[in-house]
C-alpha cells in the first residue's frame, strides 16, 4: 500500500512546504510547521453528485433532536458532564501524571459496561496491567474490552465491529496515525488522532473518552485547536500526596463550566465525597486569628470554604504576597483597597492567603472573607465562629450584592452558622440564619469588631 502523501503547513500564515523547517520560508516564524496528510477525493460514481450539497433552513424548522444523556451512576462526574453522557459526544479529560486519570476512566468504563460494550484502547499500558487495577477498582465486568494498541486506525477499525456504548482513548498522545511520518506525541499526530476519534464518535453516535497530558505550566500538552475539536474539556486537579481530587469543567457544549466534582483516593479507587463542605472546613480552628468561613458557589453547589490569612512585618525592602487556591492580582486587589479606603498598614507586611483543603474560592463572593481574614490576622483578633461571610468587593470600598443567597445560607445553616454576613440590600429567604448586611468593608469590619 503507498504512503499517503504529507506536506507541512505554517500555523502561522498558513504557508505550504514539502518538508520540515525549523522556521517558516514564507513568514520566518520559528516552529509553525505542521504535518498534515493530504487525501485525493475519489471521483464520485456515474450519476451522483461529487458531494452533497446541504442548503440553509429556518431555524424554527430544524428538526430537533431528542438527547437522551447515559448517566453513569457516579454522581461527582455525572454533574460535572451536565448529567451524564451524550451520545456522539467527545470528552478530553487532562491532568498531571500520577492523579488518577486512567483510575476515573476505568470506573467509568465498568460503570457503562453494565448496559453494554466498552472499549478501553491503552497505548500506554498493556492488558495485564490494566486487568490489575480492574481487580483493585472492582472493575471486571464481562462487558468491558480492553486492546492494547498504538495504531489509532487499527484500534477504531476493531471498534468498527463492536455495538460499543463508550469508547476511551488512554492516550492522545501515546496514539499515532500511520498516516503521518512524525513521532507520536508530536502537534500533527495528537491533531489527527483526536480529530479520528471525533469523528468515530459522530459517526456511531456514541461518546468517546480521551486522556491527555499536562504541560509543566498545567495545560493540555498539544495544539491548541485540540481544545476546540471536542465538546467537553474537563482538568481532574489536586495534589499527588493528599487523597482530595477536583474534577472541573473548562468547556462543555452540553452542561455548564462551573460545576465540581469531589472525589477522594482510596485504595478501592475514587470514591465521590458527597458532603464536600464538611471535609474543607473539618480542621477548622476559629479561635485563632486569620481564619474566615465562606460560601462558594461551583454551579448550582453551594460549597463552604476556609480562607486563611497570616500577615507579618516585612524582613526586606519588597513586602511578599502569596496566595495559595485564591486569584493573586485578586489578592493584590484587596490589599489596595484595604491600604487606600481603611488606610490599614499593609505597606510593610507580608500578606499570605490560602483556601484550605485544597479547594478553590473562584466566586467574588470570597473577597469579604478574604478581606476580613487578613484584618483578622493583622489585629491578632479572631472572627466570630458562627458568622459566615459573602460578598464582592468593589474598587471604591463598597461591597456589590452576590447571587443565590438562599443556597448560601442553607448550606450554612446546615453546619451551624447562626449568622451571615452579606452586602446590603441582598434579597432571598436566609433560611433561619440572622442576616447581618453591611454597604461597604468599613461597615462589615465594624460589625466583626474589628475596626480600627
Amino acid at each position: 500500500m503507498a504512503k499517503a502523501k504529507t506536506v507541512f503547513f505554517c500555523s502561522e500564515c498558513g504557508g505550504e512546504s514539502v518538508k520540515w523547517y525549523g522556521r517558516c520560508p514564507h513568514c520566518g516564524a520559528w516552529n509553525t510547521l505542521v504535518e498534515e496528510a493530504i487525501s485525493r477525493e475519489k471521483p464520485a460514481p456515474p450519476g451522483q453528485s461529487p458531494r452533497e450539497i446541504v442548503k440553509p433552513q429556518a431555524i424554527a424548522k430544524v428538526a430537533a433532536a431528542n438527547i437522551q444523556r447515559q448517566t453513569l451512576d457516579m454522581p461527582e462526574l455525572d454533574r460535572v458532564l451536565g448529567g451524564g453522557l451524550t451520545p456522539g459526544s467527545s470528552i478530553l479529560l487532562g491532568g498531571e501524571p500520577g492523579i488518577g486519570k486512567s483510575t476515573l476512566l476505568l470506573q467509568a468504563a465498568a460503570a457503562m459496561a453494565k448496559r453494554g460494550p466498552v472499549l478501553y484502547i491503552s497505548a500506554e499500558e498493556s492488558a495485564a496491567q490494566i486487568r490489575m487495577r480492574g481487580e483493585r477498582l472492582h472493575a471486571l465486568e464481562a462487558n468491558l474490552y480492553i486492546l492494547a494498541q498504538t495504531d489509532v486506525d487499527e484500534a477504531l477499525r476493531q471498534a468498527e465491529e463492536m455495538p460499543l456504548t463508550l469508547l476511551i482513548a488512554d492516550s492522545v498522545q501515546a496514539l499515532y496515525s500511520p498516516a503521518l511520518s512524525s513521532a507520536s506525541g508530536s502537534v500533527s499526530q495528537v491533531r489527527a488522532v483526536a480529530a479520528a476519534c471525533v469523528a468515530f464518535a459522530r459517526k456511531k453516535n456514541i461518546p468517546v473518552m480521551l486522556i491527555g497530558h499536562v504541560t509543566k505550566e498545567g495545560l493540555l500538552a498539544g495544539p491548541r485547536v485540540l481544545e476546540h475539536m471536542v465538546d467537553t474539556v474537563l482538568y481532574f486537579e489536586g495534589e499527588r500526596y493528599n487523597s482530595l481530587r477536583l474534577l472541573r469543567a473548562v468547556k462543555n457544549r452540553f452542561g455548564s463550566t462551573n460545576e465540581l466534582g469531589v472525589f477522594q483516593m482510596e485504595r478501592e479507587g475514587l470514591q465521590p465525597l458527597s458532603d464536600a463542605s464538611a471535609y474543607f472546613i473539618s480542621n477548622r480552628r476559629p479561635e485563632e486569628p486569620g481564619s474566615a468561613v465562606t460560601c462558594v458557589m461551583q454551579g448550582n453547589r453551594p460549597l463552604l470554604v476556609e480562607i486563611q490569612a497570616l500577615v507579618g512585618k516585612s524582613a526586606f525592602g519588597n513586602p511578599r504576597r502569596l496566595a495559595g487556591g485564591y486569584d493573586y492580582n485578586r489578592l493584590l486587589l484587596i490589599i489596595a483597597i484595604l491600604e487606600k479606603k481603611l488606610h490599614l498598614p499593609l505597606g510593610d507586611k507580608d500578606v499570605y492567603l490560602s483556601v484550605a483543603g485544597g479547594a478553590r474560592a473562584d466566586d467574588p463572593a470570597a473577597d469579604l472573607a478574604a478581606a476580613a481574614a487578613i484584618v483578622s490576622s493583622l489585629k491578632e483578633k479572631p472572627l466570630p465562629q458562627d458568622v459566615l461571610l459573602a460578598g464582592e468587593a468593589g474598587l471604591l470600598g463598597e461591597l456589590r450584592n452576590v447571587g443565590q443567597t438562599e443556597k448560601r445560607c442553607r448550606e450554612g445553616a446546615a453546619f451551624g452558622f447562626r449568622h451571615i454576613l452579606l452586602p446590603a440590600g441582598s434579597g432571598g429567604e436566609t433560611n433561619g440564619i440572622r442576616l447581618l448586611p453591611a454597604k461597604d468593608l468599613q461597615q462589615a469590619l465594624t460589625i466583626l469588631d474589628l475596626s480600627f
